[in-house]
This record gives structure tokens, C-alpha cells and sequence, in this order.
């Protein structure tokens, strides 16, 4: 794992580190969600809810084509991003139905994440 992180320009491995916190941290505390199994896929982090199959895989990452820029990924044949982009329009850059993408330099809209990470992670539970 942390070569990956390693392999990332200064300023944006601390925001993919803050990131990979909040993920691990909504998990342990939302209840059906249990340990998430975290993976390398690339150059990206992905997060498992296989113990409990509660939820949709999340993943984060960066690229080199956008320097200044990291990203949350979702299962793009879910309707995660969708809700999202109804939920908070105005609040983050959205991808297409894969991913909230943020300026290294931005302030990381928190409180709205983790609403959108929770879903993520008990999209399963909801269905």
C-alpha cells in the first residue's frame, strides 16, 4: 500500500491519505458495514465492504494527465453517482456516473462526503 501512496505527487498523497482515513473510519462506524478489505488496483486504492457485502466498492486515485487533481471512484452500474449529483449538485465535479473529482488545492466538502462514502458503502443494505 504505500508505495502506491508513495507514488504520488506531495500534496495530493495527503489528501488521498485523508481520503483513505475517512473511507476506514465510515466503515467502523456505520453499522452493517464491518472491516473493508483495501486492494491495489492500479494506481488506485479500492475499498471492499467482503465481509459483510454491505456495499459498492470505492476506490480513489490520481493521474498523472490531471496533475493538480485526485478522485473517488463508484461502481459505474450503480446509481451512486446519480443520487449524488441530485443530493449535491453545486458541491462537487462530478465524472460522468464514476467518480467526484477535487483540485488538490480545494477545501474537501467533508460533511457531504461522508454522506456520500456511507451510501457507498451500504448500497447493498438499502436495496
Amino acid at each position: 500500500m504505500a508505495a502506491v501512496f508513495a507514488g504520488y505527487p506531495a500534496g495530493v498523497r495527503a489528501k488521498l491519505l485523508r481520503l483513505r482515513r475517512l473511507i476506514l473510519g465510515i466503515a467502523a462506524r456505520t453499522d452493517g458495514v464491518g472491516a473493508l478489505e483495501e486492494t491495489c488496483a492500479g494506481a488506485s486504492r479500492s475499498y471492499l465492504t467482503t465481509e459483510s457485502k454491505s456495499g459498492s466498492i470505492v476506490r480513489i486515485g490520481w493521474k498523472p494527465a490531471e496533475p493538480d487533481r485526485y478522485a473517488i471512484y463508484f461502481h459505474c452500474q450503480t446509481n451512486l453517482v446519480e443520487t449524488f449529483r441530485t443530493l449535491y449538485p453545486r458541491t462537487f465535479a462530478f465524472s460522468g456516473n464514476r467518480s467526484i473529482s477535487f483540485g488538490a488545492k480545494e477545501r474537501l466538502p467533508v460533511t457531504e462526503l461522508r454522506h456520500c462514502i456511507e451510501l457507498a458503502l451500504t448500497y447493498r443494505l438499502a436495496k
